[in-house]
């Protein structure tokens, strides 16, 4: 069974985000799209109303640094 998915655990959402669409070009995505992607994840068990740009770009931010570590 996966954990539940909550809007403040960006790292767990990127993480399960980037097992999904392993080959997105990070360049192309749009906050819209992770919020679309963010509460169609059947482990998603938050509010889709709490959104904002903050979290969205927190959950951006991981994916991308998880994807190009320094």
């Amino acid at each position: 069974m996966t954990e539940a998915l909550y809007w403040d655990a960006s790292y767990a959402v990127a993480k399960r985000l980037m097992t999904l669409y392993p080959d997105v070009d990070l360049e192309t995505v749009t906050l819209r799209m992770i919020y679309n992607w963010v509460i169609a994840l059947p482990e998603f068990q938050d509010d889709p109303q709490l959104a904002n740009d903050e979290l969205l770009e927190a959950i951006y931010q991981e994916w991308y640094e998880e994807r190009n570590p320094l």
